[in-house]
């Protein structure tokens, strides 16, 4: 047990070597460590840009396609429109062409105004209820 404490309290009187030869290896160790701290930030701060931009550009690409969608149903709401007015637009052409009929004029006066040619009598019936 003796040996022991010997060993010890000769372990604490030991003092480092002040040489010009173990200073530059000290200073060798601390830059090792400096740049190790140094790279780990500049690592840690590209993650947190990366994660930043790519948030961003993941965002961008969810509000574009999101808008997209958007726009392709008003598209086909538009068209829906466009072909019930194209159905009209074909109507109004084909009554127009109608109209350039002096028979179908005739007939529509005599419906709708009562008016007769020269010697015709009109007869109004009166509308029955269906029961």
């Amino acid at each position: 047990m003796e040996q022991k404490q010997r060993n010890v309290s000769v372990g604490k009187q030991l003092a480092s070597i002040n040489t010009d030869y173990v200073r530059s290896i000290e200073r060798q160790e601390n830059r090792k460590q400096a740049k190790k701290v140094r790279l780990y930030r500049r690592l840690a701060t590209f993650c947190v840009v990366s994660i930043v931009v790519i948030g961003f550009l993941v965002s961008t690409i969810i509000t574009s396609n999101n808008a997209l969608n958007e726009k392709e149903k008003q598209k086909a709401q538009v068209e829906d429109e466009l072909a019930k007015v194209q159905e009209e637009q074909e109507m109004l052409k084909l009554q127009i062409s109608k109209l350039n009929d002096d028979e179908y004029i005739g007939k529509i006066l005599r419906k709708n105004y009562f008016l007769s040619e020269e010697g015709e009598i009109i007869f109004t019936l009166p509308e029955s209820e269906k029961k």
